[in-house]
């Protein structure tokens, strides 16, 4: 049996990650802030987004690619940063590097991976983008970036909607700790999950190692936060413009959920907006992405990118029909390794490739950019 046959969706993939993955993880993955509310809301969103098919256009095969920040890529989504991945499967960080590689698509790793730069390195393709949490001290982020530049990280994402920690009730509920450690309840859920214990008898237990070399303080901390909170700054546009100065390349900003904000950020010379609520995981009261994307798109010509609740191909074109120019995935990364470990990145390219495919098939849409005239007004 192929992997399409047993594992047609993401939906699937998710199922056997969870049960492969241990519950405390589990959690720490899967949830979102609150009630999770701008989770649900992110889903419905896009639910609501129609798309109108149409006939009569022969035989074709759609064309996937598109260009993005001078680049042409074979596919128009990539994979977002999701920090303490090789908690979630050990050896998370190299192995969605090397898929990244193969599809030659964006693979952004974060300041919070439990792998530095230099361990990243050997295994990132030509597309390595580096998500910064910005730290308070001027001298650790000069070497910061340096760092993410020598190891092959040409662009560079800063996050700006985590000016503080959020609650994340659930995830506090399943027992993760920061640093992690193994409690004795955990050990019945651990023997469940051979694949994963397995793997970090490996990989040791993670932690998160470029933070990490720049303090030797090793503070217990709530589940909610972790070490790069002693260090980091909640940045303003006196730090955006500092960082600018400093970044010779591409830099992305990451949790824009306001137009109004659209023309200063022009104004301080960034070269892409990332339309994004943290997949629900800051403010239970935050706007659906989908619902943000047509605002954003009206006020700027700047390429914007879109993430929160994706699940597969056709959810990409939704976005693409709103404006995006190019769209990432975190989660469904992590549930493609917990399902499959390494061969499930690559699995979830092709899925949602084929459910591209299949898509504009039904729209009769040859490019991507024919996708937004198909778009049924609300």
């Amino acid at each position: 049996m192929t992997l399409h046959a047993k594992y047609p969706a993401i939906s699937d993939l998710r199922s056997r990650a969870k049960r492969r993955i241990p519950h405390f993880v589990w959690e720490y993955l899967d949830s979102a802030t609150g009630d999770e509310a701008t989770l649900h809301r992110n889903r419905a969103a896009l639910d609501a987004v129609l798309l109108q098919p149409s006939i009569l256009h022969g035989e074709f095969d759609p064309d996937l690619s598109t260009g993005f920040l001078g680049q042409t890529f074979p596919l128009p989504f990539g994979i977002g940063p999701v920090g303490m991945s090789g908690l979630i499967w050990p050896g998370a960080e190299q192995s969605l590097a090397r898929a990244g590689a193969r599809a030659s698509i964006p693979y952004t790793l974060s300041t919070m991976a439990t792998q530095t730069p230099e361990d990243v390195a050997p295994a990132l393709g030509d597309h390595g983008w580096f998500q910064l949490y910005p730290p308070r001290d001027e001298s650790i982020l000069d070497d910061m970036l340096a760092r993410a530049t020598g190891a092959g990280f040409a662009t560079l994402v800063l996050t700006v909607d985590v000016p503080v920690a959020s609650r994340r009730e659930r995830q506090t509920r399943g027992g993760l700790t920061n640093p992690p450690t193994i409690k004795p309840g955990m050990l019945a859920d651990l023997a469940r999950c051979p694949a994963w214990v397995n793997g970090i008898r490996k990989t040791g237990m993670p932690r998160p190692r470029m933070i990490e070399s720049y303090t030797a303080e090793r503070r217990a901390l709530p589940s909610n936060q972790h070490i790069g909170y002693l260090m980091r700054t909640s940045p303003d546009w006196d730090y955006l413009r500092m960082l600018r100065d400093r970044w010779d390349g591409p830099l992305i900003i990451k949790g824009v959920l306001d137009p109004q904000d659209v023309p200063a950020l022009t104004k301080a010379g960034v070269d892409a907006l990332w339309v994004s609520n943290h997949a629900g995981r800051q403010s239970a009261a935050a706007p659906a992405t989908a619902d943000v994307l047509p605002r954003m798109r009206a006020v700027t010509d700047l390429p914007l990118i879109c993430d929160s609740g994706i699940e597969g191909g056709l959810d990409i074109l939704r976005m693409i029909a709103l404006g995006a120019d190019f769209v990432m995935l975190g989660r469904p990364w992590h549930y493609a390794l917990g399902a499959l470990g390494e061969a499930g990145p690559d699995h979830l390219t092709d899925l949602l490739r084929q459910d591209m495919i299949s898509n504009m098939g039904q729209l009769g849409t040859r490019r991507l950019a024919e996708i937004p005239g198909r778009l049924i007004p609300r």
